[in-house]
């Protein structure tokens, strides 16, 4: 089968699509037969050996997949060949057939296409993760997304608004402003690019607390990092939570002493620790994001697809904070 394989660490550039032997499902497995394969940020990452995982290569990206079940392996109970099944794989998923954990895999409806599908685990399950369990988001909140249109980004924007929530969206473009909206922001803020002298960095903290209103924003979720991060804790609301999802811009520094005036929380998000520590907690999760789905209350946004072929293409535009919504690759 085809698989495209990181063998050194670097960029996109440094993927071979090489032929391996296909897996077998062991005992609580699934063999699956990949139809699409989402890129996430964690995947520019991982090939350089800058993500928390680094797996031994030669290994595949790709950390959420949707496909076939080809074969069941022994002890598994509710799964059958041709079932159609999204699952999370951490790692592993640019390949043509892979193996997962029965446990960690959920039936696709028959009303959502394989892309759909593969778009909804990493960036909605984190999401999820970061407004209920961390965030402990309420009907009425103030919720400021930095990096609201990237895949985490709009996931949150949408749930924010599923659960009530008056959402502020942070975005580098006019572009990316439209797709926040499109997904039910409230309001937006576009940013310039980074580094930021302290004038500029005051400026995006005055436009976070215009835009936030009076009060202050109950919830941050940053995506971002780097310089945008201390502007939106000095908008957060009293006794608000800032949620640390991620750092394309880099690994943000904060003046602690803001978290003595806001008396904030600062909440690391780690979803894939959480599925893997909680495993039915973020069962009921997913479920959950299952129902919202259906109901129409979410809905992955993707914008682009690409070949499997072409798979480096689109980490490369991940990579450069190109994207809006989701990039997908089919097989």
């Amino acid at each position: 089968m085809k698989a495209l394989l990181s063998t050194a660490p670097g960029g996109p550039d440094t993927l071979a699509m090489t032929e391996i032997d296909a897996p077998l499902a062991g005992s609580g497995e699934l063999l699956v037969a990949v139809k699409a394969c989402s890129i996430n940020f964690p995947d520019a990452l991982i090939i350089k050996d800058m993500y928390q995982l680094k797996p031994q290569r030669p290994f595949a990206p790709g950390s959420e997949i949707a496909g076939i079940v080809e074969a069941v392996g022994e002890g598994v109970s509710g799964w059958a060949v041709g079932d159609r099944v999204i699952a999370g794989t951490g790692f592993g998923g640019l390949v043509e057939k892979k193996v997962v954990a029965a446990a960690g895999a959920y039936r696709l409806p028959d009303q959502f296409s394989f892309e759909q599908g593969a778009s909804l685990l990493m960036t909605y399950g984190t999401s999820i993760h970061a407004l209920k369990d961390r965030g402990h988001i309420k009907p009425g909140d103030t919720l400021l997304v930095l990096g609201a249109a990237g895949g985490v980004g709009l996931a949150a924007v949408e749930l924010g608004k599923a659960y009530g929530a008056r959402v502020v969206a942070g975005v580098s473009s006019e572009a990316k402003a439209q797709a926040a909206r499109e997904s039910g922001a409230d309001e937006v803020v576009v940013y310039g690019r980074q580094p930021f002298d302290k004038d500029q960095s005051k400026a995006l903290a005055n436009a976070f607390k215009d835009a936030v209103g009076p009060n202050g924003a109950d919830i941050v979720y940053d995506a971002v990092g780097g310089d945008y991060s201390e502007p939106a804790v000095r908008a957060m609301a009293w006794e608000g939570r800032f949620l640390v999802v991620g750092f394309p811009a880099g690994i943000a520094k904060l003046p602690l002493n803001l978290t003595l005036l806001k008396s904030c929380d600062v909440c690391g998000v780690f979803w894939g620790a959480f599925a893997a520590r909680e495993p039915q907690r973020n069962a009921a999760n997913i479920a959950e994001l299952f129902d919202l789905w259906a109901a129409g209350k979410i809905s992955p946004r993707i914008s682009e697809t690409f070949s499997f072929e072409n798979a480096p293409q689109a980490i490369a535009r991940l990579e450069n904070r190109e994207a809006i919504g989701k990039l997908v690759v089919t097989m």
